[in-house]
């Protein structure tokens, strides 16, 4: 009976060893399952950050953000990754902050004005009226103009009898509403990042059609004006080759100009400007 015992032992030594090389295993594998998913689910992306603060209101320019890693599990479709050629798709470099951002902080699709087509009509005023009319650098200011500023519109138009040019005032302290994007095809790089082909202006009716007859017959300019200045002038007399190669008002002009908005320099270059 002896060996049949120690065989019986042997058997149920083997079985016990084998249970338990088993459960080892399992707990291995469950081990090495979790480890993976806690790899998974703290392995990073390249999102767009914010290197400094930036305060509500700024426009965005490409020293202010940069890439930094981020755990996956906590980005979401308004995180702005950064593709590993280093572009970021709907690159907000040159749109205007609408929530200040610390240094530090993920940017997000949701932190900048970005007007929808869906969200202009509530930015007009009832019985105001939207209308876009077509600039170039020259004529928006340098392309220095942006949404919520404030404008005044001049014209400059040909004679149909004389054939010289005349330039009047047409609108004045009108808000601009939105700026159009340059084509898709222009590179998204450098100074092409802030440029625009057209600009929306919050008007009246009887304003928009001055607007869309002037820029079919001559051509428009826009000139930017401080928010706070809310001087109005019924009459304003236009300006022709006549009177610009005669230098009329000449001199009457620059004293107007030296009394209101002189510019004074300081002995260590400060500028400071006078508005009487």
């Amino acid at each position: 009976m002896l060996p049949g015992s120690w065989l019986a032992g042997r058997k149920a030594l083997f079985v016990a060893l084998s249970l338990g090389s088993f459960a080892g295993l399992v707990s291995y594998a469950a081990i090495r399952t979790q480890q993976q998913k806690v790899k998974n689910d703290w392995r990073t992306v390249r999102i767009l950050c914010a290197t400094r603060d930036v305060p509500e209101g700024a426009e965005l320019d490409r020293d202010m953000v940069a890439a930094r890693e981020f755990p996956v599990r906590f980005v979401t479709e308004s995180f702005l990754r950064v593709q590993d050629d280093g572009t970021v798709k709907d690159d907000p470099v040159g749109q205007r902050l609408r929530a200040p951002l610390k240094a530090g902080d993920p940017v997000l699709a949701s932190h900048f004005e970005g007007v929808r087509e869906t969200d202009l009509s509530t930015m007009v005023n009832p019985r105001g009226r939207a209308v876009t009319i077509d600039v170039q650098e020259r004529n928006a200011v340098g392309l220095w103009v942006k949404p919520n500023d404030h404008v005044d519109v001049i014209g400059s138009f040909r004679d149909a009898q004389t054939q010289s040019l005349r330039t009047v005032t047409l609108l004045q302290n009108v808000v601009v509403l939105a700026t159009g994007k340059v084509n898709a095809a222009t590179p998204p790089t450098g100074e092409q990042d802030r440029r625009y082909t057209t600009v929306t202006l919050l008007v009246l009716p009887e304003e928009a059609e001055i607007l869309t007859l002037a820029q079919e017959t001559g051509t428009l300019t826009l000139l930017l004006r401080n928010p706070e200045d809310l001087d109005f002038q019924d009459k304003r007399a236009g300006v022709d080759q006549k009177q610009i190669l005669s230098g009329e008002r000449a001199g009457e002009l620059q004293q107007k100009r030296y009394k209101t908005i002189q510019i004074i320099r300081g002995r260590g270059g400060d500028v400071a400007q006078r508005s009487d």
